[in-house]
């Protein structure tokens, strides 16, 4: 009896591993089970040793996973580019953030501002203090608690305008996408994913990764928001 492929990712992939498990299942007959929880615990978790086959976060904690020998080196592949996109509570009004200029208009006029705990989060914090405009919102700016999609809070009008990854925003009740960031200001995050060093199948675990970055994935990708990772930006 074979065992199946075990997994962590971030929230911000869950769907698409979703798609893509199922899909390598019917294609190879494996069982694919990945947990999708905050990514900030779910590098903690690997960098404990928790046993994992793969694991599948931004870039750069992929990186950090190698450089601590819980990823094995040579394994890492890129997956998809992901951007983030603006919401608001379904039926309320949606600001004009066509331009750089119009978007942070409607960070200024928001009466809160909700973001996440993952690195489009960081970056959006870093636009802000670029605008000069981090200590005026500082008060209502309001953080997402892990694994809590920022949406959620949108939803339950906690926070007036949300800012998250697409691919989080597209499947949540209760919310109004307004629209991807500017051009100018587009968030951009590279997911990889890699072999953990636990693993016990990881010529398995490869496999299942040569087929998550194969270009027959491509469609599946782009319906959960994000771009394959091949792609042109």
């Amino acid at each position: 009896m074979t065992h199946p492929i075990t997994g962590i990712s971030s929230m911000a992939t869950r769907q698409v591993l979703a798609d893509l498990a199922a899909a390598y299942e019917q294609r190879s007959g494996r069982v694919v089970a990945i947990e999708s929880v905050g990514g900030v615990d779910a590098a903690k978790r690997v960098q404990a040793g928790e046993a994992f086959d793969v694991v599948v976060l931004a870039a750069d904690a992929i990186d950090k996973l190698v450089a601590a020998g819980r990823v094995l080196v040579g394994s890492k592949v890129d997956l998809v580019h992901s951007g983030v996109a603006v919401a608001v509570r379904a039926g309320a009004p949606r600001p004009d953030i066509g331009s750089e200029e119009a978007l942070q208009r409607a960070v200024l006029a928001a009466r809160s501002i909700g973001y996440s705990t993952g690195p489009s989060g960081v970056q959006l914090m870093k636009l802000f203090e670029r605008w000069g405009i981090a200590d005026e919102i500082a008060r209502r700016t309001v953080q997402a608690p892990p694994g809590v999609p920022v949406g959620t809070l949108v939803a339950r009008g906690e926070v007036e305008l949300g800012f998250q990854q697409l691919s989080e925003l597209l499947h949540l009740d209760g919310i109004d996408l307004v629209g991807a960031l500017p051009p100018a200001v587009q968030i951009v995050t590279t997911f990889s994913a890699g072999v953990c060093s636990t693993s016990v199948q990881p010529e398995a675990a490869r496999a299942l990764l040569s087929f998550m970055s194969s270009p027959e994935t491509a469609e599946a990708k782009r319906r959960q928001g994000m771009e394959p990772a091949g792609a042109t930006r």
